[in-house]
C-alpha cells in the first residue's frame, strides 16, 4: 500500500522516455500530439526534447544507445499509452486532424468503441509504430 504521507502525487506519471529512430520526424509527430494535448515544450538537446503538463513531461529522444531502429507495438514491452483526450468532440477533431500530422488511425472500423461499447476513444499510431490511445471523458 503507497505511503499516505508522500502526497497525493503517489502513482501518478512522472515522466515518459520515448527512444525513437529518427529524432526529427519523431518531435514533429509527438509534439503535434502533445501539443494539441495541452503539453508545452520543456527542454530540448541536440537529439531529444520534452513536453510538460502539470507536473508530468513526454521525452522524445534519439539516444546513442539504441540497439534497434525498429519499434514494434506487437514485440514484448509497452503496446501503446493512453492520453485523457478530452470531450468526445475533441477526440473527434484530433482523429481527424492526425493524418496531417503523420498520425494514422488503428480500428478505423470500429471506432470511437474498438476499445469496448462504453469506451469512446481513437486509437493512433504513427510513422515510427508508437500507438497512442485517445481516450474521451
Amino acid at each position: 500500500m503507497a505511503d499516505a504521507s508522500v502526497g497525493s502525487s503517489v502513482g501518478m506519471l512522472h515522466h515518459l522516455e520515448i527512444w525513437v529512430p529518427h529524432f526529427d520526424r519523431a518531435a514533429a509527430e509527438w509534439g503535434w500530439l502533445l501539443t494539441e494535448l495541452g503539453y508545452t515544450p520543456y527542454r530540448k538537446w541536440p537529439n531529444g526534447c520534452s513536453w510538460k503538463l502539470g507536473s508530468a513531461y513526454v521525452v522524445v529522444e534519439q539516444s546513442p544507445d539504441l540497439t534497434s531502429t525498429i519499434h514494434r507495438r506487437t514485440d514484448a514491452g509497452m503496446n501503446h499509452v493512453a492520453f485523457h483526450g478530452g470531450s468526445r468532440d475533441n477526440v473527434d477533431r484530433l482523429r481527424e486532424l492526425a493524418v496531417d500530422s503523420d498520425w494514422f488511425e488503428l480500428y478505423a472500423d470500429k471506432y470511437p468503441h474498438a476499445g469496448g461499447p462504453e469506451h469512446y476513444a481513437a486509437f493512433l499510431i504513427n510513422s515510427d509504430g508508437y500507438e497512442v490511445e485517445l481516450v474521451a471523458e
